[in-house]
């Protein structure tokens, strides 16, 4: 087992230093610009940037990020200290807010800036083992991947950004929940018509921590106020997730679950916990059967990388999700008998659906 450990924490652990890097106006126009609108709870470091140290205090800025345009889909090739606008995911410029009502001004135009009906927020929650600029370029990565409408969000909760750092990342994430409670109401008061949250391992355990507490004190808010709620890998025990669902008023919708049987990073994580699977490797999804959710088993898409965020790293997978329509559509006629699309790829208990997404399914389309 501790031979299994090492060899696990070595392969997560990374020779770039990935908090620091420098900006470049000059990539303007090189490649494909998204602006990030961030609240943290990182205290800044000595770079200028925010680090692993936890801040009582919310700190609020937008970035602009450029994807370069020879970027692979699925890749956040990142040059931190010597980027390359041609090749590299860049920070091309940075504004800082004094607080909390600066953030919101700054959201309301760029909310208010888009058609009536894409005034949507999309809000991104990192992650165990994350750096500042590790949270920001996938969210920009993601919006520019998955082709997504509305603005986009970033809470960067305070997480050492290294292998080791677990128990650290774990209690920063629970010191975090009040302040992601606020950056949602800060959201929702902006104008936002709608919430789209998407959070990844570790950072699920902080979105429904936060849900819990939300509703507990304002039954109904989430269901009201989020468009979405999407879990990528999730690093949650099982029952814990169970007892925060039970106390939300109603489920958001769609509520969605991508798990994969091949996530090595929740394999270490169930040694270290002590328990036989964490809610990102569930192999069996009866055991949500009480709730409206649907679980998306990518598992045929994790590869050697360990499949630990193979919703948004897998290009074939994430050329299927971006045809969602499609898909649902599909989806549909199979439970409905009335297309074989892939025998058994839904399978409906009670309350949840698990759907399981294969290759296969590139190139098919609903009759």
């Amino acid at each position: 087992m501790r031979r299994a450990i090492l060899a696990m924490v070595l392969a997560l652990a990374g020779c770039a230093d990935r908090g620091v890097t420098v900006l470049r106006p000059d990539a303007q126009g090189v490649g494909t610009l998204h602006r990030v609108h961030v609240a943290t709870t990182r205290a800044p470091d000595d770079s200028g940037w925010f680090g692993s140290e936890r801040s009582e205090a919310r700190r609020f800025l937008t970035l602009d990020v450029s994807i370069p345009p020879t970027h692979t889909t699925g890749r956040i090739n990142a040059g931190y200290a010597r980027p390359d606008p041609a090749r590299n995911v860049v920070m091309v410029a940075r504004r800082d807010m004094a607080d909390a009502k600066a953030f919101r001004g700054d959201l309301t135009r760029a909310i208010t800036a888009r058609p009536r009906g894409d005034r949507d927020v999309v809000l991104y929650v990192h992650g165990y083992n994350n750096s500042f600029l590790d949270g920001v370029y996938r969210t920009a990565q993601l919006m520019h991947d998955f082709e997504l409408p509305g603005t986009a969000a970033h809470f960067a909760w305070a997480s050492a950004a290294h292998p080791l750092g677990y128990t650290y990342d774990r209690d920063s994430l629970l010191i975090a929940r009040d302040a992601l409670e606020q950056t949602l109401r800060d959201i929702r008061r902006a104008g936002a018509t709608r919430i789209v949250l998407v959070a990844h391992s570790l950072g699920t355990m902080l979105t429904m921590e936060t849900l819990r507490q939300i509703d507990i004190a304002d039954p109904g808010w989430s269901k009201r106020n989020l468009g979405g709620v999407v879990l990528i890998s999730p690093d949650l025990d099982v029952e814990l997730f169970r007892t925060q669902m039970l106390r939300l008023d109603a489920v958001p919708q769609p509520f969605a679950i991508f798990v994969s049987q091949k996530d090595r990073v929740l394999a270490l994580s169930s040694l270290i916990n002590g328990v036989g699977n964490r809610l990102g490797n569930l192999a069996d999804p009866s055991r949500l059967a009480a709730f409206p959710v649907t679980v998306l088993d990518v598992t045929q898409f994790s590869g050697a990388t360990g499949g630990h965020f193979t919703a948004g790293t897998s290009p074939a997978l994430i050329g299927i999700l971006s045809r969602s329509a499609e898909i649902d559509a599909a989806f549909q006629f199979d439970r409905a008998g009335q297309a074989g699309l892939l025998s058994g790829t839904v399978l409906t208990v009670r309350r949840a659906t698990t759907v399981i997404l294969s290759p296969d399914l590139l190139g098919r389309r609903p009759r």
